[in-house]
């Protein structure tokens, strides 16, 4: 489809306004532009069209089933968006005098409450801005804690080798070196292989339970006293506490502090470039080093966003979080669970998963046998399932799992779609026996095929050039 500048007309307007009935005042010629803005010139039904079209060209959770491995693409539910539109927090200033602000700052402090109660930690900050940035922010926390008492040599960060890449990523940002912890038979931690690489100069440990793999650590207990036996602190990744909420808190797994993303576990929006929240929660031996407002006047504390964050994305967690209740919120990691080994056992028979036990809210499927079998690789497959109106699940990841697909179908889903997905599975597996080639040139239905996703990463076009 044409860009919105390629649909663009001169003099073509979709406004209608009256006379202006205030004084017109130039700007000083220093300050005044020396070229027009490079804006599109539409229709009001041109500017209809273009977005409508590109709300076909795009699948998300209200279009299909969207099992992201890893990212919990569950439903968002309206009722949170309707609360984060009202006026009384959209008109707000992040400036205003306190008195103005005392319903923003009861969304702020129930919030934290409930997470703090959730997650098993004493203090809360929403100040990052997404998972990663929480991430960023606990580790620093860590690195805070040991300045603090004059202990500089612990400059390792243990990490397992099925983490999510932006773990390495944030702890060499914040100046420590990476040490990985391989995985044992089971796909949890390799215990043997920790305490090996355990010592003075071990500043912490960056672990999600239940593990990528699906996996909850049994040994999880001993893993944090390990590490607290040798002074480092253990940071929970929250990416997912979907499965866990309410159920086991990592506080209570002997976890010193934790960013949650609120998109995944609390329904709040994903991605597309649009505002998160990495809320970052701590024990109270912690909570001196949080990050502070510019407007604390506080030296000395660090400062990862302005003010407190994105505001309104915590009103819509807070919304999910008031809706579930008590009750609610462990039922819901509940049906994730359910969901996940339902839909394991059903795909069963036809593609293996990489470790054949019960899962928690997600699993990886091996089809290193299938592709040797067959020809057809992980990425065939999931191109072929974008032909079935089904979005791929994640692909080659974990790195541990050389041919991995890893699923996660969410509480939200139905048995009956998660019977239409085995089903699809099932059909694909039978085709790539049958006719691999059909497959390996798959999709063949979709707006765009397989495009040079390398040169896309290092040579992104991310803007439109005026000619």
């Amino acid at each position: 489809m044409k860009l919105i500048f390629e649909k663009s007309v001169p003099g073509r307007r979709c406004d209608i306004l009256g006379k202006c009935d205030v004084d017109y005042v130039s700007v000083p010629e220093g300050f005044a532009r020396q070229m027009p803005l490079a804006l599109p010139e539409v229709s009001e039904v041109d500017l209809s069209r273009h977005y409508t079209a590109l709300n076909q060209q795009v699948h998300g959770v209200n279009c299909g089933f969207y099992p992201l491995g890893s990212c919990t693409m569950k439903y968002n539910p309206r009722i949170d968006e309707d609360m984060a539109a009202l006026e009384g927090f959209t008109g707000i200033h992040p400036l205003a005098p306190e008195s103005a602000v005392q319903g923003c700052r009861e969304v702020l402090d129930t919030a934290s409450r409930y997470l703090c109660e959730i997650s098993g930690m004493d203090a809360m900050t929403f100040q990052p801005a997404a998972g990663a940035h929480g991430e960023f922010t606990g580790v620093l926390l860590i690195k805070q804690y040991h300045d603090s008492r004059g202990d500089t040599g612990r400059r390792k960060i243990i990490i397992p080798d099925s983490a999510h890449g932006t773990n390495p990523a944030t702890a060499a940002m914040c100046g420590y070196q990476v040490v990985n912890v391989p995985s044992a038979p089971d796909g949890c931690v390799d215990i043997e292989a920790l305490k090996a690489v355990l010592g003075e100069d071990t500043a912490g440990l960056m672990l999600t339970n239940p593990n990528t793999v699906g996996l909850f650590d049994e040994n999880i207990l001993e893993i944090t006293r390990l590490v607290h036996q040798a002074g480092g602190l253990c940071y929970y990744d929250g990416a997912n506490l979907n499965a866990v909420m309410g159920v086991v808190r990592p506080g209570d797994m002997g976890f010193d502090c934790i960013h949650m993303n609120l998109h995944k576990t609390f329904a709040t929006p994903h991605g597309g470039g649009g505002p998160g929240a990495g809320a970052v929660g701590c024990k109270a031996f912690l909570a001196e080093f949080l990050p502070r407002s510019a407007l604390a006047e506080e030296p000395g504390h660090i400062q990862v966003r302005s003010f407190q964050g994105n505001f309104l994305v915590v009103v819509r967690a807070l919304t999910y979080l008031m809706s579930l209740g008590r009750e609610g919120i462990p039922e819901a990691a509940q049906n994730a669970v359910l969901n996940a080994n339902y839909l394991m056992e059903k795909i069963k028979g036809t593609f293996q998963p990489a470790y054949d036990r019960v899962c928690m809210h997600e699993f990886v499927l091996d089809l290193g046998p299938y592709k040797k079998a067959t020809g057809v690789s992980a990425l065939d497959v999931a191109k072929s399932l974008i032909d079935y109106g089904m979005h791929p699940p994640t692909m080659y990841f974990p790195l541990i799992v050389h041919e991995a697909l890893m699923l996660e179908p969410t509480e939200t889903e139905s048995k009956e779609t998660l019977d239409w997905a085995a089903e699809i599975f099932r059909q694909l597996y039978d085709l790539g026996h049958k006719d691999p080639d059909y497959m390996r040139a798959a999709p063949h239905h979709a707006q765009i095929g397989r495009p040079d996703e390398v040169r896309a990463s290092r040579s992104p076009v991310l803007r439109w050039e005026e000619a």
